[in-house]
């Protein structure tokens, strides 16, 4: 059974979706001591095992396999479908976009199937608790599960449900906010005031995921009662890393631009460098998540294929800048120094 004790460097690696947790960047933070995570949330099946079977021959450390608890979703009125195409489409006039149809996110069972056959040492959630039958299947297999919290109210219900550990996300972290619920209110802790709530009130592992990019920020973490730390911006700039050249670029310019939140890609906000399309859609109508995230993934994948980062989301936390052009080994091995110096 997996345990944070285990682990040479208390260290989750995030679970970044959309190609950026290669096998190789996963299991490389596994070999060198620390936790891989791979970020599941929109694959397929089929694309879920080739991964963790790839990592898993890569290393026999521990990987943790994450996915999203996604909401049910419906199409607004055509007017409003139109108003979104249109702002998108002043942006971007050569693209035809075509409206998703359901379904609107992957199904959660049908994805978990190679993660039964494989058994990854943990599993993940994001957005919110996985239904019960998940949590007994998962049990039953020794494999851990651990899920994102934004606020104490999420994390109590967290541990009520059965759950091993509870990620503290904090205001700073990159990526999607965790929240349980789209709409309701957001009390935006940082990552330090939120794991303050949460270990003195929970009993199982705590541990603190934003704004961490160095291994004195793991060790302020640990000295407040986390377990363990999650990053994510720190590992963006590994060459394991699946981010763009021109992500890397903007993540590494001597200007940092600022990190920001925004719905315009998702429907759901998230952190990360600011752009032309995130100046575009500020304040604008999105459609629900996941559906919007569908209808600018034509938009993101064009974006890609002419390596042009102003159309392209571009996840990072609020300290992305502290980020090292480092291998895994290198980075995992400076964090361990910092960490115990």
């Amino acid at each position: 059974m997996f345990s944070f004790a285990n682990l040479s460097i208390p260290l989750i690696q995030a679970p970044m979706a959309g190609g950026i947790t290669t096998p190789a960047l996963v299991s490389e933070v596994s070999n060198a001591g620390g936790l891989g995570s791979f970020g599941f949330a929109y694959s397929s099946p089929e694309t879920i095992g080739h991964d963790l079977k790839l990592a898993q021959s890569l290393t026999q450390g521990p990987i943790n396999a994450n996915f999203f608890i996604f909401p049910s979703a419906e199409l607004p009125d055509s007017k409003t479908i139109g108003q979104v195409i249109e702002l998108l489409q002043e942006l971007t006039p050569d693209i035809d976009f075509v409206v998703p149809k359901p379904p609107f996110c992957p199904d959660l069972e049908t994805q978990l199937e190679p993660v039964w056959q494989l058994q990854p040492a943990v599993l993940s959630f994001h957005f919110g608790i996985p239904p019960e039958w998940v949590m007994q299947r998962a049990r039953a297999l020794s494999i851990t599960i651990g899920i994102t919290a934004t606020s104490l109210e999420e994390a109590l219900k967290i541990e009520q449900a059965g759950a091993s550990f509870i990620v503290a996300q904090g205001i700073e972290a990159g990526g999607h906010r965790g929240t349980f619920e789209i709409d309701s209110p957001d009390e935006r802790l940082s990552t330090f005031d939120l794991l303050h709530q949460l270990v003195k009130r929970c009993t199982i592992p705590v541990v603190a995921a934003g704004g961490i990019m160095n291994g004195r920020d793991i060790r302020k973490a640990l000295d407040l009662g986390a377990s363990a730390v999650q990053m994510g911006s720190a590992f963006l700039c590994c060459p394991e890393s699946g981010a763009s050249s021109e992500y890397k670029a903007l993540l590494l310019d001597e200007n940092p631009r600022p990190s920001i939140f925004t719905k315009g890609f998702s429907g759901r906000w998230a952190r990360g460098i600011e752009n032309t399309f995130t100046r575009h859609m500020d304040a604008k109508s999105t459609l629900p998540f996941p559906i919007q995230n569908t209808l600018t993934g034509q938009l993101r994948q064009a974006a890609a294929r002419s390596h042009n980062a102003e159309h392209q989301s571009l996840w990072a936390g609020s300290a992305f800048y502290k980020a090292r052009t480092l291998t895994v080994g290198e980075l995992m091995k400076a964090l361990q120094i910092e960490f115990v110096s």
